[in-house]
Formats: structure tokens, sequence, C-alpha cells
């Protein structure tokens, strides 16, 4: 077996342990597994990707099924909506203080007999692939913010070299739909 076919075995059984994780999350607050990925995407997305178009590109689900989920995560008090303060069009999605607290106990998955050393390295390869996988696909990143080329420090200040907006330090640490890696 070559170590393509290897790799792709071992992501394939590790997204499966992710996936089986999540979902007994889920089911655990009695939520579709999408509805639980997007309170897991919201959580973690800056206030340039935190709307319904961002969603449905990043989990690659269609409008109707991103238009659902909100509603349902809306309807149970888990998501609450606002609209974009330049563009009524738009409306920026954040868990409610119940939602975060569900993202917090399902998400990351629990790592125990990792150490941060193997984690850290594990990050980094596995950060790599996932770009070059996009890349060659011609995916979005949605990546961290303070990976990105357009992301300016100056000392403690951070700034996006394309929107021109300061970030703060959570931004930084935010998932971007206009990551460039």
């Amino acid at each position: 077996m070559s170590n393509a076919a290897r790799l792709h075995l071992a992501l394939e059984r590790i997204s499966s342990l992710f996936r089986s994780e999540l979902r007994a999350s889920a089911v655990a607050h009695d939520l579709k597994l999408v509805q639980l990925e997007a309170l897991i995407y919201f959580a973690n997305a800056n206030r340039y990707s935190d709307t319904a178009s961002a969603l449905t590109e990043y989990l690659g689900l269609t409008k109707g099924t991103t238009s659902q989920t909100i509603q349902a995560l809306e309807r149970r008090g888990l998501l609450e909506k606002h609209a974009d303060e330049h563009d009524g069009r738009v409306s920026h999605c954040k868990p409610t203080a119940a939602g975060a607290a569900i993202v917090d106990e399902a998400f990351p998955m629990k790592w125990a007999p990792t150490s941060g050393a193997d984690l850290a390295g594990a990050e980094e390869a596995a950060v790599q692939l996932l770009a070059r996988l996009q890349a060659a696909r011609g995916q979005r990143s949605f990546g961290q913010c303070s990976t990105c080329q357009l992301f300016e420090r100056n000392g403690s200040r951070f700034r996006c070299g394309l929107t021109g907006e300061p970030l703060t330090k959570r931004d930084s640490l935010a998932i971007c739909r206009e990551h460039a890696a």
C-alpha cells in the first residue's frame, strides 16, 4: 500500500472518530450533527465570516439546509442573529450563552493520550496538508486571521490588510472566509 493510500485511510479513520464523537455530543443535546457543526463554526468565525452564506460555503451545505439549521438553533435559543450595521440584507450569527456552553463541551475532541508537543506537530502537518488540498481544488482556506498573508501586526495591535480595520486578539484567532493562505 502506498504512503498516499495509508494517509488517506488514516485521515478517513480520524474523521470518522471525530464525527462519531460530535454525533454523540449532538444527540446528548438533542441536536442534529449539522446543527452542532453550525454552532461550532459560528463560535469560531470572525465578524466577516459569521453569516449564513459563509456557513453554507464552509460546510458545503445548500442554502435551504443552512436556513433551516439556523432557524432551528434560533428556536432553541442557541443562536442569535443581528443585522449588519452597513448592509441590512446581511445577518451575523453568534451562539448564545447556552449555545456556547454546548460548543465548549463538544469541541475540540478530547486528546487525553496525546502530549502538547505531539499535538503541535500534528496540527502543523494537518494545516499544511489542508491548505494544499484546498488550493489544489480552488477552495477557500477559511483559516485563522493571524495566519493570513494580509494579517498585519504592529506590536500588540492587529489589523486586517484587506479591510484596513483593526482586529482584536479574539479576531486574530477566529476563522475568516477571506483568509489568504
